[in-house]
């Protein structure tokens, strides 16, 4: 990839940050810092007490904007007020932290400064990261605002974490990660606030399966199940609920999921058993793992040594999940599949979705820069059960999980 063909997830998205105030305040640091390297053009709110944790400069520093304060917002009207600008300016807003003060005014209408006036004279996508303590989290109160506020289809709610908070007490109300928002700013972008996934029950394979020789020796791929966590970050944001078969995922990767079911599997056997016990369930499946194609038809329970490993290695197919998966699948399932492939792409993956019996494809090269696999973006062809091909430009592979959607969609109906 060329410079002149950098992937700039956020270019010209227009986004306000709005930070409440709270301790996690400096999470938001980073969130604009990266926000504006890939393209964003920021806009930031502080709250009065926001002001307390960290300092208006810092964030226009950041933005390379002005930090609105409500100094800004009493001020004689030059032109148009200053809620409304903001409101009809943003693309997206994001609340972080969102306070249990704010929260509330949220619920009820409620404007009484900045913040509040922008988010009412505006009609964009909000997410809203809370962050407080955990008595303050689980307060009844609190916690039928956030089911109330969760009704509005215009609010996307991030979790909050468990771990060690300001008080000292280990307990749920850490605001999401920095990366955690970041994911969600460009899937609600990406889908544009859709929810068309509501209802709908998701199952995704991702990473890679291995097969032991002896406790420390396997067959494997270096799949790191990026591609699987960006399908599952996208159709969660679009409403789904997600089942994630994940093979072989550090944790640092897994901590990017949002609140989804997780099975945990290791070779091949282990993730068809998942898969299948998952599958009937699931109205629309991608198989984006990698799966060893081989195993040793021998396997040692102790190390071997050096001078003992065989000359020659027996090996043995593994079933082809995917195809076991085709002959079970009913009528409102729709199986997708991947294909990552050197040289010609299209070839062997249109013969796998024929012989499989696949609903689609998505073909992706693993001989360029900056796709296929442990890269963050990617690029492919989507081939419909029809044998159409679509081209997905290089993207971040979030981007191209919500394009891969929305095909999807194209094709149901």
């Amino acid at each position: 990839m060329t410079n002149h063909d950098l992937i700039i997830p956020f270019q010209d998205k227009k986004i306000l940050i709005c930070v409440g105030g709270g301790i996690a305040a400096y999470k938001v640091c980073e969130v604009i810092s990266s926000l504006f390297q890939q393209g964003a053009n920021v806009e930031v709110i502080l709250t009065e007490s926001a002001t307390k944790f960290i300092t208006p400069l810092t964030l226009s520093t950041l933005a390379r904007k002005q930090a609105y304060r409500d100094k800004d917002f009493w001020q004689p009207i030059h032109s148009s007020p200053l809620h409304i600008k903001l409101g009809k300016w943003a693309d997206l807003i994001v609340i972080a932290p969102l306070t249990a003060n704010t929260l509330g005014k949220l619920v009820h209408g409620l404007a009484d400064n900045l913040l509040t006036n922008t988010i009412l004279a505006s009609t964009c996508p909000v997410i809203v990261a809370p962050a407080m303590n955990t008595e303050m989290w689980l307060q009844k109160s609190v916690q039928n605002n956030w089911q109330q506020l969760s009704q509005d289809s215009r609010y996307h709610l991030l979790h909050t974490n468990t771990g060690l908070l300001a008080c000292d007490r280990i307990g749920k109300g850490r605001m999401a990660e920095a990366k955690e928002i970041l994911i969600a700013i460009e899937s609600i972008i990406n889908s544009e606030g859709k929810r068309d996934l509501i209802g709908k029950k998701v199952l995704i394979s991702g990473g890679n399966t291995r097969e032991y020789i002896d406790p420390v020796r396997f067959i494997g791929n270096p799949a790191t199940g990026k591609m699987g966590i960006a399908l599952a970050n996208a159709c969660y944001y679009r409403g789904a609920t997600v089942t994630f078969v994940a093979g072989n995922i550090n944790s640092e990767l897994l901590n990017l999921l949002p609140p989804i079911q997780i099975v945990n599997v290791t070779t091949a056997i282990e993730m068809e058993s998942a898969m299948r016990s998952n599958f009937h369930n699931a109205e629309i499946i991608f198989m984006a793992a990698a799966v060893a194609d081989v195993k040793p038809r021998e396997y040692s329970p102790d190390k071997l040594s050096k001078q003992s490993l065989p000359k020659s290695l027996k090996l043995e197919q593994v079933n082809d999940i995917v195809a076991r998966l085709a002959k079970i699948k009913q009528p409102y399932q729709k199986l997708i599949g991947f294909a990552a492939q050197t040289g010609d792409i299209i070839t062997p993956a249109k013969e796998k979705l024929l012989r499989k019996k696949l609903d689609a494809i998505i073909a992706n090269p693993i001989d360029k820069d900056n796709a296929g696999f442990a890269t963050d973006t990617n690029e492919a062809i989507f081939i419909s059960g029809k044998g159409e091909e679509i081209i997905l430009k290089p993207s971040t592979k979030l981007a191209l999980s919500h394009k891969i959607i929305d095909l999807i969609f194209s094709e149901l109906h």
